[in-house]
């Protein structure tokens, strides 16, 4: 499977979304991160050498895609229209995250316009990010979402510091010595889980 994070705007935990999506899909069977960002977000957090699924950089990755079941490919933020259209047209599923706030928001707009545009409708969008209660942010947008008839993951990921942790240890969530890394985890297993199951479908 060959899946494409990406969106207009960074700073939405899309490399977060890359590296566990692909922890998640190394458990299943060998698995690529292919790193498309200039900023190589991904490559330095793997330079502790932990993680357990390889990570390319975007000249080596179409090379080395063909050893591997599942691709994950982290992208640059803000994308051209005709980039959007390459990627739509190159992945399985395109995963949109998004963080429910006023200016993420409108930044989300954008993307949604330019993959309506391009006509694709294989995308699903994941909250990220999301406040925990009374702040009801990702509710809303979940229901904005909705209305819109957007697809949009079940699963969104909670606002939690464990991740911070994991990027400066240079593992996935799931190895930090954290009280809500598990729950960190879990949200993500989650998304996984929604994509390997509608994949069967």
């Amino acid at each position: 499977m060959y899946i494409t994070v990406t969106n207009y705007k960074g700073g939405v935990g899309k490399t977060t979304t890359a590296v566990h999506l692909a922890a998640y899909f190394q458990r299943l069977a060998p698995t690529v991160l292919i790193d498309g960002d200039p900023n190589r977000c991904a490559t330095r957090w793997g330079e502790t050498g932990r993680m357990p699924f390889a990570i390319v950089d975007r000249e080596e990755g179409d090379y080395q895609a063909r050893n591997y079941t599942h691709v994950i490919k982290d992208t640059e933020a803000r994308p051209g229209l005709a980039d959007f259209e390459r990627l739509a047209r190159g992945c399985d599923l395109l995963v949109i995250p998004a963080v429910p706030s006023r200016l993420d928001i409108e930044a989300l707009k954008l993307t949604i316009a330019a993959l309506r545009t391009v006509g694709t409708d294989h995308y699903r969008i994941l909250l990220t990010k999301v406040p925990p209660p009374p702040e009801n942010d990702g509710a809303e947008l979940r229901k904005l979402l909705t209305a819109a008839k957007t697809p949009i993951f079940r699963a969104e990921i909670p606002r939690l510091k464990a991740f911070e942790h994991a990027t400066a240890q240079g593992v996935p969530v799931y190895e930090v010595h954290d009280p809500r890394a598990a729950r960190a985890w879990e949200a993500y297993e989650s998304a996984g889980r929604e994509i390997t199951n509608e994949r069967k479908k």
